[in-house]
């Protein structure tokens, strides 16, 4: 996964929600239909599209979407 587009592509396909970039930078409590269940589906795709663990301690600190996406692309497999 190496762009915003392929990571909104992975929220799409595994939650639901069709968001922009700019979407993606809304706080999770401004996202519509957001919950603790749709971070849980995210984190476990994102472990099997890019065969890496996602670190827990940082996407609990993340306020966003955008957040995570981040810490996806800084890791070795993003």
């Amino acid at each position: 996964m190496k762009t915003i587009d392929d990571f909104l592509a992975l929220v799409h396909a595994e939650i639901g929600l069709r968001l922009s970039p700019d979407a993606a930078r809304q706080s999770f409590d401004q996202l519509p239909e957001w919950d603790s269940l749709h971070l849980l589906t995210l984190l476990t795709a994102l472990e099997r599209q890019t065969g890496q663990r996602v670190p827990m301690p940082q996407v609990l600190e993340a306020t966003s979407l955008w957040d995570i996406y981040e810490l996806t692309v800084r890791s070795p497999a993003g």
